[in-house]
């Protein structure tokens, strides 16, 4: 649609108005910051915040922080935003013949002609290869860990072609930063690792069902599946289900991790992280209008907000 074609500069139809890549960023650099989704950084978010709960519950669990921990948080921010940048590059490769037919979509940097697949392609080698250097700081776990990240970053965008939950898919390649970064701490991945990721899976069927419901007519004039499309008007019930099914999973990782080390105080604390959580879940649900694109796409970039909460609990209880 007109009001949803690509600006004189390029800006792509859903970027945060006023971000810093439309505003600061060097011409020639904005085209392959695009495509990183740099211009909307709350994918980073979701991707590094999965990384942070991880290597907390892992000190929580075995009582003993280290300086290196420091570098495996800082690490995994670099990690996220290079990994993220290359997920979303491979990701438009793939869907670049669908992304022009989609209202949403069409105004990104290969549809719109900014980038060719060529040079898209050697920009997701080059985002790959500086988060491997980064990778190769880390544990030798953690490495494996790493580099098996890349078959569900793999195959995530082809999911929506064979399945109606694109979004599972999606769940095991975002949440995959707290086996990881559980790994970096501990040298191996252990039950409340698992517990923790199945968690990130079911919040990630939250956010993304939500987000999905923005391109849902396009979706289904193309072919395309998603769990939007597959729950429809009965939407909110399934979020409730994945939303009890993040704050009990989350809830069991906790316990599972902390029973060992940690005093009932600091278990206490980290169990209201969870719980915090899921209020705001349910705030988000109370809001829900899979009509109304603004709003969808409000309440999808709040659950960044929604990630920090349990974060910051578990960080509370480390002090305890």
């Amino acid at each position: 649609m007109q009001g949803n074609a690509p600006t004189p500069d390029g800006q792509v139809a859903d970027a945060v108005s006023g971000n810093w890549v439309d505003t600061y960023a060097p011409a020639f650099t904005r085209p392959y910051l695009r495509l990183s989704r740099a211009d909307r950084p709350i994918g980073t978010w979701l991707l590094l915040i999965p990384c942070w709960w991880g290597l907390a519950l892992a000190i929580l669990s075995d009582g003993t922080p280290r300086w290196e921990d420091l570098w495996i948080a800082i690490g995994c921010a670099f990690g996220a935003f290079l990994m993220r940048g290359a997920g979303c590059t491979w990701n438009d490769i793939t869907d670049r013949k669908f992304d022009g037919q989609v209202e949403r979509t069409r105004s990104r940097p290969i549809p719109s002609g900014q980038v060719s697949v060529r040079q898209a392609v050697i920009w997701t080698g080059l985002q790959c290869l500086l988060a491997l250097m980064i990778l190769l700081t880390f544990n030798q776990a953690a490495i494996a860990m790493g580099v098996l990240s890349l078959l569900p970053v793999t195959i995530y965008p082809f999911a929506k072609r064979f399945t109606w939950w694109p979004q599972v898919f999606l769940g095991l390649a975002f949440n995959w930063g707290i086996l990881l970064a559980w790994a970096a701490h501990t040298g191996t991945v252990n039950i409340p690792a698992i517990t923790l990721y199945l968690a990130g899976i079911a919040w990630t069927l939250f956010y993304d069902t939500i987000y999905a419901h923005q391109d849902a007519e396009d979706d289904e004039l193309i072919g395309i599946k998603s769990t939007a499309r597959l729950f429809g008007t009965d939407t909110a019930r399934w979020l409730k289900y994945f939303l009890m099914a993040t704050v009990a999973l989350m809830g069991l990782a906790i316990i599972d991790a902390a029973t060992t080390q940690a005093s009932i105080i600091a278990l206490v604390v980290a169990l209201g992280g969870p719980w915090a959580m899921g209020w705001h879940m349910a705030w988000q649900l109370r809001g829900l209008d899979i009509e109304d694109n603004a709003k969808l796409l409000q309440l999808f970039r709040a659950n960044r907000d929604t990630g920090l909460i349990p974060l910051i609990f578990l960080c509370v209880a480390l002090l305890l």
